[in-house]
């Protein structure tokens, strides 16, 4: 996009009719289903909300079951006195799938819900056809480095709010090709996106959360469904050659490297991004 071209603004429009899904006491799921065929689950990132997804997911709806939904205390799902655990939110996976007669699907996860999605595999295994991660926040030895990110990432949100997380964030989990390519009406068309979907309080919570569970590579060799790592050779948590180390560690892993893209790697490229998890399925589904 050239740099004075003013970027079109993204509808994130919450659909007034859309249902709510009750998946535990207390807890009703804001979600968006789109499309017929095998079940593609997609996961927020606690900086992502359900309507965020339509533009990066449409190609897939035209063959699949796309789900997409607010994690519980965020977004417009039902909101807690207590940020949920792991184990809760990966308990409302399962609840929604149930609700929605959703046997097994695969699940498409994003820089930290890639740990939600290890632990909904971990936990539920007959549920989970195969696992997508985009971003990964895991490492061959741990996740310090995505740890430390974060905690500075709230403490910039505690200290000086949203806007200025937004700048220190832009840099860091978008390409340096999309940097340049969007200029400074890039910036701010996903400025107002963000600003858009986030309050302090939500980011706080997830931020927080984010320094909880495991650790443990050793996790990985557990997790039995069919993996792959979407990776941007510009992302600023692993390597190219760390990205395909990583997916070693996974019985079926292997990975799949998105030339000039960041950290978010379906923000370059979303044509390509569908057309790597497409083709992911239908390999995977040629071996069931």
């Amino acid at each position: 996009m050239p740099v004075d071209e003013e970027p079109e603004q993204q509808d994130l429009s919450y659909r007034e009719d859309a249902p709510r899904m009750r998946t535990r006491d207390g807890v009703e799921l804001y979600y968006e289903s789109a499309g017929e065929g095998t079940a593609i689950t997609c996961l927020n990132n606690f900086f992502l909300t359900t309507p965020f997804w339509r533009d990066y997911t449409a190609d897939l709806a035209q063959n699949h079951r796309v789900v997409t939904y607010d994690l519980a205390n965020h977004g417009a799902s039902s909101r807690l006195p207590q940020e949920p655990t792991w184990e809760e939110h990966a308990a409302d996976v399962i609840g929604l799938l149930d609700g929605l007669e959703i046997e097994s699907t695969y699940l498409v996860a994003t820089s930290a819900s890639t740990q939600l999605a290890r632990d909904v595999a971990l936990a539920y295994p007959d549920r989970v056809r195969g696992l997508v991660l985009a971003g990964p926040v895991f490492g061959l030895r741990g996740m310090r480095r995505h740890r430390q990110l974060n905690r500075a990432w709230l403490l910039t949100l505690k200290n000086e709010g949203l806007a200025a997380l937004y700048n220190q964030i832009y840099p860091e989990v978008i390409s340096g090709e999309m940097n340049e390519e969007g200029g400074t009406p890039g910036f701010l068309g996903l400025r107002e996106s963000f600003m858009a979907m986030n309050t302090a309080e939500d980011l706080a919570h997830g931020l927080t959360l984010v320094q909880e569970g495991s650790t443990d590579p050793a996790l990985l060799s557990r997790v039995q469904a069919p993996t792959l790592i979407v990776l941007g050779d510009d992302d600023i948590l692993l390597s190219p050659g760390r990205g395909h180390d990583l997916a070693a560690l996974f019985p079926k892993g292997r990975c799949e490297i998105m030339p000039n893209a960041g950290h978010v790697p379906f923000l370059d490229d979303p044509e390509g991004f569908q057309a790597i998890i497409r083709k992911f399925i239908e390999e995977a589904e040629s071996h069931v």
